[in-house]
Parts: structure tokens; sequence; C-alpha cells
């Protein structure tokens, strides 16, 4: 009996040694993401500007080189330095830092005037690329031209603005498919196939045209052609049927650089309804919601289109344009009486919670218009210093940092990515 109790008291003991001694049970790689992913964090302002700075913040659609175009030459004025704070304008380096904005794509503009005159298409888009090369020269330290990720991450490591190019509108491919890989060379990695007027290669959704129900033949072997040189398909501005069309021809995941959610603005083309957000997704692709007003509620864009019917006539009755002191007083004037229709930060949250419901986190991302959408902008997001007010009221809605850094970066880091790859692939042959 006595022997029987020893025994069992030296194996315990032996047993309380072995424990002792035993290094700790370490976490699961899987309970490790789950704690980071899910910090015990206050959900702050402060919070949500660490996220800012913490993640990269890629940007579909920044309107920078067309503005400056229309300062330099329109309005005789100097180069714009967007070195320092600007006073106007939507875009400085300033405040992109203090916003955490790390690459926005440079919208490389083309008006559909330009169409209607052979070569002059190319010529703007190479101009305004001329542009953002200068500012690159004289800025060095500040920002760089990025033509992949891998440079885009490169440059965040360094400190540096990356710009990557998106070309607006596909009129400057004029019809030679040579001008695809031209634009390339020049370091576009997405083309908006068409913008407010029909072209060479597609319908829009702002005509009401429909000279190809959908994609030209041109247009069929451009889309092919992009795939082949690693440029993003853009179908932000086409018809529905051209979106069909080019689904139906990619070998790529394509973009909406700077679209919204048509739920919210019932009968609007411009915006994706939920199928083609649904059929964007199957593809592999990104939804970058555009911040304003007019694309965010239906009734910001009834008051707005109210607002350019009374600055029209003035401006035709006044002999004035939109640049003139004037007409930026009157129209101050009438929105301080009238009200503007601005929409809020948190709509804007509403449309990515709409396409996350809808298809999940993987397939949207941040597409502003800034310099773009001139003064519609919503309360919360009036230039670039202002994203931490967006990624605060993701947080406060549940989304973990994970879901965050995809949604400002990481989903169109992938698309782009695949779109590299499949490049590589046709290529081979």
């Amino acid at each position: 009996m006595f022997m029987n109790q020893f025994t069992l008291f030296l194996a315990f003991c032996l047993s309380t040694l072995f424990f002792a001694c035993a290094p700790p049970v370490k976490q699961s790689e899987s309970q490790q993401a789950a704690e980071a992913m899910v910090p015990n964090r206050e959900i702050t302002l402060e919070y949500a500007r660490e996220l800012a700075h913490r993640f990269i913040i890629t940007d579909g659609h920044v309107d920078l080189p067309y503005r400056m175009r229309i300062a330099n030459f329109r309005l005789q004025k100097e180069f714009l330095d967007v070195s320092v704070r600007t006073d106007g304008g939507d875009f400085d380096y300033v405040r992109a830092k203090e916003g955490g904005l790390d690459a926005p794509f440079m919208s490389i503009y083309v008006p559909a005037a330009n169409q209607t005159t052979a070569g002059k298409s190319k010529a703007v888009a190479d101009s305004l690329i001329d542009m953002v090369e200068e500012i690159v020269r004289r800025h060095p330290d500040k920002f760089a031209i990025a033509s992949s990720p891998n440079e885009v991450e490169a440059m965040f490591k360094e400190g540096k603005i990356a710009f990557p190019l998106g070309m607006e509108n596909g009129s400057p491919i004029e019809n030679d498919l040579a001008n695809v890989a031209h634009f390339h060379s020049r370091g576009v990695r997405y083309i908006t196939l068409t913008h407010s007027k029909v072209n060479q290669i597609c319908d829009s959704s702002y005509d009401k045209e429909r000279k190809w129900n959908g994609l030209s033949p041109f247009g069929e072997e451009v889309v092919q052609e992009m795939n082949k040189v690693g440029i993003m398909v853009d179908i932000s501005h086409v018809s529905d049927s051209a979106f069909y069309d080019a689904l139906a021809i990619t070998e790529s995941p394509v973009i909406a650089s700077h679209s919204s959610c048509r739920a919210f603005t019932p009968d609007w083309e411009r915006n994706m309804n939920d199928e083609m957000i649904q059929a964007l997704a199957e593809n592999g692709g990104v939804i970058q919601i555009n911040f304003g007003s007019s694309f965010l509620e239906g009734d910001s864009q009834k008051k707005f289109d109210k607002l350019r019917e009374v600055m029209r006539k003035w401006a035709e009755k006044n002999n004035k344009d939109r640049n003139d002191p004037e007409y930026k007083e009157y129209r101050k004037a009438y929105i301080d009486e009238h009200g503007g229709g601005y929409s809020h930060v948190s709509v804007v949250a509403d449309h990515i919670d709409h396409v996350v419901n809808l298809v999940g986190v993987n397939h949207v991302g941040f597409g502003s218009d800034f310099d773009g959408v001139g003064d519609t902008l919503p309360t919360g997001l009036k230039d670039v210093s202002e994203y931490p007010n967006l990624i605060l009221e993701l947080l406060k809605r549940g989304y973990s940092e994970e879901d965050i850094e995809k949604i400002c970066y990481g989903n169109v880091a992938r698309v782009w990515r695949e779109v590299e790859q499949v490049a590589q692939k046709l290529q081979a042959g």
C-alpha cells in the first residue's frame, strides 16, 4: 500500500517537472492571424490614420494631368507645382502624404471633342504623359512613374508617391493597333475604352448613339491587344453591351477604374448594376468606387444636374466660363441659397458594403475621380488628405485590417499582376 502511494507521488512530481520545463505551446498561424486581424483597439480617427499610412493606398483615377493642362495652357499659368500645398484642386504632394495616398493612377484624359481630328487624340495623350514625366523630373525625391505593382511597392518603401498611368478614352489608339504597344511603352497600364461619346472602339454609357451595340470589330482587336501587351481593360464609361462584349473577349481580369453602384442611382448607365458587378467578380475584376456625389446618390445627381443647367444658362448669358471668378462666385452663392446636393463619406462606405455583400471583399477598391468631378465631392472626402475618414467608416462597420488592406491596394495589385502574367503567357505563344 505504501509503495503504491509512493509510486503515485513520484509520478506526480515527475510530470509536474516535465510540464514546468517544457517549452510553451506555440500559437498556430491561424490563431496568430486571427488576433492580428482583430486588434483590441479603440476605433478612432487616429487608428484610421495609422492604417492609411501603414498600408499602400492606390486610387484608380486622379485627374491631375488635365487639371494641370488647364492651368498651364488655358489659364496661361506657369507649370503647376504640386510638390507643395496648392490653393485649388484635390491633389498635391502635401495633402497626399497627409491622407496616406501612395499610388494614384494619373488619368491621361482625352476629351471626346479631340476624337474628330485625326491625330489629335494621340497628341493630347502624349502631351499629358509628358506632363506627368515632367513632375517626376522636377521632383525625383517625391514622385516616380510606376509601371508595375513591384515598382509601386518599392517606391512606397522609399517614401515616394508612385504615379501609375491610366488612359481615359481609347481614342488615342486612333485606328492603329500598334498604338496599344506605344502607350504601354510610355507607362500606361489601363485604358478606359471610351469616354462620353462613341469612339472607334465601343459605345459610351453617356451617348444615346449606339453605333456598335457594344464593341466594334476593331474594339475586339484592341481588347485582345491590351491583353497581349499587359494593359488592364477599364470598363468605366462604356455601355452595358460594351461591358459584356469586353468580358466575353478578354483573357485577363478587367477593372472599373472609377464607377459606383447603380443600385443607388437607378437607371443611370454610367454606374454598374448588380448583375454587372457579379459578372465582374466572376471575371476576377475589381470595381473602384467613384467619390463624386452624383455617382453616390440619385438625389445628389438630380440637384447637381439642376445646378449644371442653371450655371450653363448663366454662363451663356454672361459670356463666362467655369474658370472665371464671377462664375465661381455665382455658383457658390447659388449653392449657399439652394444647397448643392453633397453626399457624405458614409455613402461611399455604403457602396463598398454593397459590393462586398454581393461578391465579397476581393472585388472593390477606391476610384475617387479627384480633380475630375469638380465641386461635387462628398462631405468628409473633399481631397486626397481625407482617405482616413473613409477607412474610419469601414472600421466602424467591422472591416478587419486585412479587408481594408485589400480595398486600399491588394485587390487592384492582384488584378494588375494577373494581367502581367496573362501578357507573358500570350507573348510566349
